[in-house]
């Protein structure tokens, strides 16, 4: 199947890692396996059919403890859609299913390297996100 889109750049729109107080770190460090990852993605429409896609990554606890770190990131597309696509159904798909798995290694590695950064090294998502299943979960 030929591609139906072309991204034609990505970067870090916006990051944020949040932890107020050195009893928070280490409370934080000690609990961090109570963090979840979550992603939402949002699109806004450019001209000559590009489209922006944002892709939001948060990281936090939901948990009722005081003590919590957020760590944030949005990570910027820009795509272009092929003239031959009109249906909404398929640009969807390529949306939240096509431009995330393509774009998810990259976006990944720069939100671990924030965490490590905060001082919380050797975070590894233990699961890979499965757009796929995702996508038709939300559809079927």
């Amino acid at each position: 199947m030929a591609e139906n889109f072309k991204i034609i750049t990505q970067f870090v729109k916006d990051m944020s890692s949040e932890t107020p107080n050195v009893e928070t770190y280490l409370y934080v460090k000690e609990y961090i396996k109570n963090y979840n990852l979550n992603i939402e993605i949002t699109t806004k429409p450019l001209k000559n059919r590009m489209i922006e896609v944002s892709t939001k990554l948060d990281y936090m606890d939901k948990g009722k403890s005081k003590n919590k770190s957020h760590f944030e990131m949005n990570y910027a597309s820009i795509i272009k859609i092929d003239e031959e696509i009109k249906d909404r159904k398929i640009i969807e798909k390529i949306i939240l299913c096509d431009v995330q798995k393509e774009i998810y290694p990259s976006l990944e590695k720069v939100f671990i390297n924030l965490l490590s950064s905060s001082g919380f090294p050797n975070i590894k998502f233990e699961k890979k996100i499965d757009f796929e299943k995702l996508y038709k979960e939300k559809f079927n």
